[in-house]
């Protein structure tokens, strides 16, 4: 259960305030038990806002949950654009149109045309193929008409066979949005993609794709800083769809197996060791009974096999500030073919390296992932961050390789 936060002020600094005084603290006994410098203490008790991973440290010295942290002051403390309302225009008139008393409001000079299930499953192939070739420009393109297609279908088939076969691709169709948007950061309208995602399935029977949209909507939550909810909603789905390992299909230990690793992950950040550590364990039973296999599900939740358990509790030392382990528990792991399955964990690796004031090793790596997989990291803000520390630590002069990365994150 949730550690109490009773009489918690409203903002971030407020809470830390507040609960660093609770133990007795100094701002400058707490910086140094989490850390930090002194200034990043001041800042955040003066209003200043933080990285999420900053805050997990001062959890982690306090004893609390991260979410005991993490209380936004609101949007009108920040000046916003309407930017991304324009650039997302089309996808928001899909995945959140206006309702008339009637119900979605539809294009009226729109040419009726029966739907194509099999066509449509194509194109859903088709988009789940660019999103994870990193074509993001063909996913954007594809998914507005994508959404208004998979709606129309299943209002066409309204029973039957077909009915629960449109439902299914939907809610696929929903969830490949949902991920885009979560990619790209557009949270608010990710959120109601998945949320109709898992009623889709929900309305199936299907506890697989059940599955599948909550895997989405717990990245989501964590991206969010939603901690709490995020390790939630996985265990109690991960609990729901258990299977019974003998007779368990590869999707379905795929499908449970990336839950439990989400709710460790949630867990991990939310500064509860522990409850990490037996989400994983659980994972690595569903890696095991797959053997050296892998199960994949590109609409949805990807790939899983044993070593993104193993990624998993990497990542979970990196959280705990254990750098060393990260690097030495990376060296023992084999070198895959497959760099895009491993490229969260190369981020990882680059952290630990700058951590312990390695920034040369930490550059190279984000500049092997430039060159291999750029529009992936483009949206990667872990990935600048750790760049702009490693040049923090580095006592050599600008290299091409940071002078590459400088332009790619626009940090010039």
């Amino acid at each position: 259960m949730p550690h109490p936060t009773d009489n918690a002020a409203a903002f971030p600094g407020d809470r830390l305030r507040d609960i660093r005084r609770r133990r007795g603290l100094t701002q400058e006994a707490l910086a140094d038990r989490a850390g930090l410098s002194l200034g990043v203490i001041k800042k955040i008790e003066g209003g200043g806002s933080a990285r999420l991973d900053t805050y997990h440290a001062l959890a982690r010295a306090l004893n609390v949950r991260t979410s005991a942290l993490l209380e936004s002051a609101g949007p009108h403390s920040t000046r916003r654009t309407d930017d991304d309302n324009i650039n997302l225009m089309p996808l928001r008139q899909a995945i959140a149109p206006a309702i008339t008393l009637s119900g979605r409001l539809v294009q009226t000079d729109a040419v009726y045309v029966e739907p194509d299930l099999q066509e449509l499953q194509r194109i859903v192939r088709e988009v789940a193929s660019a999103y994870h070739s990193d074509d993001y420009g063909t996913v954007a393109e594809l998914l507005p008409a994508l959404v208004h297609a998979a709606h129309a279908t299943v209002e066409h088939f309204d029973n039957g066979a077909e009915h629960a076969q449109a439902l299914r691709v939907r809610s696929d169709v929903l969830q490949m949005a949902g991920r885009y948007l979560t990619q790209v950061r557009a949270y608010d309208l990710a959120h109601v993609a998945l949320r109709d995602a898992v009623q889709d399935a929900v309305r199936l029977g299907d506890m697989g794709a059940v599955a599948a949209a909550v895997y989405q909507q717990g990245w989501l939550l964590m991206r969010q800083g939603r901690l709490d909810e995020a390790e939630q909603v996985s265990v109690t789905t991960a609990q729901a769809v258990e299977p019974r390992i003998s007779r368990a299909s590869r999707q379905t230990l795929g499908a449970w197996g990336k839950l439990l690793v989400h709710a460790s992950a949630a867990a991990a950040r939310n500064n509860r060791p522990q409850e990490a550590r037996e989400m994983l364990r659980l994972g690595r039973t569903a890696g095991a009974a797959l053997g050296g296999g892998s199960a994949v599900a590109e609409s949805s939740w990807g790939r899983f096999d044993w070593r993104t358990v193993v990624f998993q509790g990497i990542e979970n030392h990196l959280v705990a500030n254990r750098p060393d382990r990260v690097l030495r528990l990376t060296e023992r792991m084999p070198q895959p073919h497959d760099t895009v399955f491993m490229r969260r964990h190369l981020l990882d690796v680059a952290q630990a390296h700058t951590m312990l004031r390695q920034p040369d090793e930490a550059i190279s790596i984000l500049g092997s992932l430039l060159a291999e997989t750029p529009e992936w990291l483009r949206h990667q803000r872990m990935a600048s961050e750790t760049f702009q520390d490693a040049l923090k630590v580095s006592r050599r002069r600008v290299t091409r390789a940071q002078r590459e990365l400088a332009t790619f994150f626009d940090l010039q």
